[in-house]
């Protein structure tokens, strides 16, 4: 008996709205979760198929919440299933309104930071990201992930602490301008 996918699913305009809202934030995160643009276009795409089946019951409070929950998650469930280590871009999207002032070295930040992040646990760089990217409190970023704030704290820590280590981060040691001074 054959069945019409199309048919059977409900329209929800306003979840139209909101994916179309929502998108360009999503890819943003996604990309500093996944560390590459178009893995993370697939996984916002993902997620928004996956929270379309349920839109009529998510709560509209919720919606953001449910969403980067779903986002975390599946990225989550992606490194699980592939345990491959993958490439970084070495720069993140440009942004529309950036100015060319400093272009070169906001260009080498983002790449030194895409480049860091990619050498943190998937954990620790999902609190690093919901924190300082999303701008979360530790208390939700907890939530998001099902985990204790304990948790969230170390994951925060450690993750703060590889990023500060990170060669991408630390000056060369450079010589004295004056040979056998000393600094």
């Amino acid at each position: 008996m054959p069945h019409e996918t199309s048919a059977a699913l409900p329209e929800h305009p306003d979840f139209a709205a909101y994916a179309g809202a929502a998108w360009a934030r999503l890819v943003r995160t996604a990309v500093l979760l996944t560390g590459d643009f178009h893995e993370a276009e697939d996984l916002v795409q993902t997620t928004l198929a996956k929270v379309y089946a349920r839109w009529g019951r998510i709560p509209p409070d919720d919606v953001d919440f449910y969403v980067r929950r779903s986002l975390v998650n599946n990225n989550i469930s992606r490194t699980r299933r592939r345990r491959v280590t993958h490439l970084l871009m070495p720069f993140l999207p440009e942004r529309v309104h950036q100015s060319e002032q400093g272009h070169a070295e906001s260009v080498e930040s983002r790449a030194a930071i895409t480049e860091a992040l990619g050498s943190l646990s998937v954990r620790q760089r999902t609190v690093l990201v919901l924190r300082y990217w999303e701008d979360l409190p530790e208390p939700a970023i907890a939530e998001v992930l099902n985990c204790s704030l304990g948790t969230v704290k170390t994951h925060a820590r450690r993750g703060l602490e590889a990023l500060r280590s990170h060669p991408a981060f630390t000056a060369p040691e450079r010589p004295h301008p004056i040979p056998g001074a000393r600094p």
